[in-house]
């Protein structure tokens, strides 16, 4: 059986946990803490160490689903994580104060599985924070990153059906890197 590793990612309290839940086809296996930082998200728990949930794609693949911490202070586990992972989903809260310095932080985190990989940027709260548009995040990428193919399209983690177009873009986005992908970098 063939299985694949994807990591959603992104600041604290953005969906990440949610939104693996919202997909999984097993109980999702979470390392909950209290949140000892409201002040950047107002929840009483927080992911420290990871997410796990996984989906079959067919009878012979299975998708591991990695959700990462959004603190810095974990970023340790990001690079654990993103080691066996082909591409990774960042989700990016609108409603934030600034989403696109969160968005340019995530595509520099993991530039590394980026580039080996692959991404989709999901935008959250977008009901709550029209602005920035999934335009400007993506001029925001081009401007930051020439070259680097990222699709931003919306997503409510809450809502299995967005989070399965995400994985689905994420997953025609790699595969198509690797359909032009030149022979010896493969």
């Amino acid at each position: 059986m063939a299985e694949h590793v994807i990591l959603f990612a992104g600041p604290m309290g953005v969906g990440k946990t949610t939104a693996i839940r919202s997909i999984s086809e097993i109980g999702v296996v979470s390392t909950e803490a209290d949140n000892t930082d409201r002040e950047t998200a107002d929840k009483p728990t927080t992911t420290v160490a990871l997410d796990y949930g996984e989906i079959a794609v067919g009878e012979d693949e299975k998708v591991r689903l990695y959700g990462v911490p959004g603190q810095r202070r974990f970023s340790f586990m990001w690079r654990i994580l993103a080691e066996r992972a082909i591409g990774m989903i960042l989700l990016v809260d609108n409603s934030a104060a600034d989403p696109i310095a969160d968005l340019l932080a995530g595509i520099d985190d993991f530039r590394e599985l980026i580039d080996r990989g692959g991404a989709v940027v999901g935008l959250s709260r977008l009901d709550a924070a029209p602005r920035p548009t999934v335009l400007e995040h993506t001029a925001a990428i081009a401007a930051a990153h020439p070259g680097l193919m990222i699709p931003v399209i919306p997503v409510d983690p809450r809502a299995a059906g967005d989070v399965r177009l995400a994985l689905m873009t994420l997953i025609a986005t790699i595969e198509m890197r690797d359909a032009f992908r030149p022979e010896e970098a493969r």
